[in-house]
């Protein structure tokens, strides 16, 4: 029988607390404007999203490799066993408190806040891979909400133009429909990028207690990080819900079907890249960008300025919260 550290094993358990937290917390991402137009109600929608976010789990690992391998230098800190804990409990921390006030902010910079904070605390700023960093977490932190934000206003303009002899009722019926597919091909990408996150950061921790030669995925790594975000997804975010399905403006089923469009696309891109984006950058700026293209006093401008500046907020924050609970786990373990 193998001997695993208990180190690890509790490593591995909040580990897949946060992917817990980190479903739960991005539910309403994912369903929000499917549950806001009546396409769907809230057990259904949430029930499908858990079980298409697994689904997406289960592809690929560019994005689970930049989080392993491509934020810092993995031999700089192969002397440090608590890294990879303080990197989540940094990240646990920040999550709830957002969770708490209902703002959706992103679980994925503040997984990347923790982990490059305990970093630089045990090994200084020389283990960082910066270039990475650049291209793929600061990059499309600015790209991505640009790109749901356009690609969302483009989409709607489109099927306004296309629908615009259509009776207000006969579209109503056909995009509640077609939201059924836009909401399933959200979910499926949410799965794919977010989840992948939080396998990186096992695959690190098991290279780190040299239980794998090189940072990689194993397969029940990969069920169980899809097994603990779908759970998440089940338990949902209602709060988070009511914030991106009704504080911004009314949607209507063909503003849902385009916000659901408009984000798979860029999810799925920036996966395909290995980007660890941000869910909640994305789709919340398709929610503007199809608010916009109605009138741009219809999107409650003060709503997204708090989401701003949550956002602002998560790399800084959740960098000095993994550092600071790096500093107390070396006092309690020696490595």
């Amino acid at each position: 029988m193998p001997d695993i550290p208990v180190l690890l094993i509790c490593i591995i358990v909040v580990a897949l607390i946060f992917d817990y937290t980190n479903g739960a917390h991005d539910t309403g991402n994912v369903i929000a404007t499917v549950v806001s137009t009546n396409a769907m109600s809230p057990r259904a929608a949430v029930m499908m999203a858990s079980i298409l976010n697994f689904a997406g789990a289960m592809v690929g690992d560019k994005v689970a490799q930049t989080i392993g391998k491509g934020m810092i230098n993995p031999q700089m800190i192969a002397g440090c066993r608590t890294l990879v804990l303080a990197a989540l409990l940094g990240a646990i921390i920040w999550n709830i408190v957002t969770w708490a006030a209902g703002l959706p902010s992103s679980s994925s910079h503040a997984l990347i806040g923790g982990l490059i904070g305990a970093a630089i605390a045990y090994r200084g700023w020389s283990c960082i891979e910066y270039t990475s960093i650049f291209w793929k977490v600061l990059v499309p932190i600015i790209v991505s909400p640009l790109a749901g934000l356009t690609i969302g206003f483009l989409c709607m303009v489109a099927l306004s133009w296309l629908c615009i002899r259509v009776r207000p009722g006969r579209a109503n019926i056909t995009f509640r429909r077609l939201q059924l597919i836009s909401s399933s091909l959200m979910a499926f990408s949410h799965g794919m990028n977010d989840a992948q996150k939080t396998m990186g950061i096992l695959a690190l921790a098991l290279f780190l207690f040299n239980q794998i030669p090189a940072v990689m995925v194993p397969m029940w790594v990969k069920v169980a990080c899809g097994a603990a975000i779908a759970l998440g997804t089940a338990t949902g975010g209602w709060k988070i819900i009511k914030t991106m399905g009704s504080k911004f403006f009314r949607i209507e089923p063909i503003h849902g079907f385009a916000i659901q469009t408009a984000s798979a696309i860029v999810i799925e891109l920036a996966t395909v890249f290995g980007a660890p984006i941000s869910t909640t950058h994305v789709i919340s700026s398709a929610v503007l960008g199809v608010g916009a293209s109605k009138r741009l006093s219809a999107v409650r401008w003060g709503v997204a300025g708090q989401m701003v500046i949550a956002w602002v907020l998560t790399l800084p924050a959740s960098a000095l919260i993994g550092a600071m609970c790096l500093y107390l786990l070396r006092m309690i373990f020696t490595e």
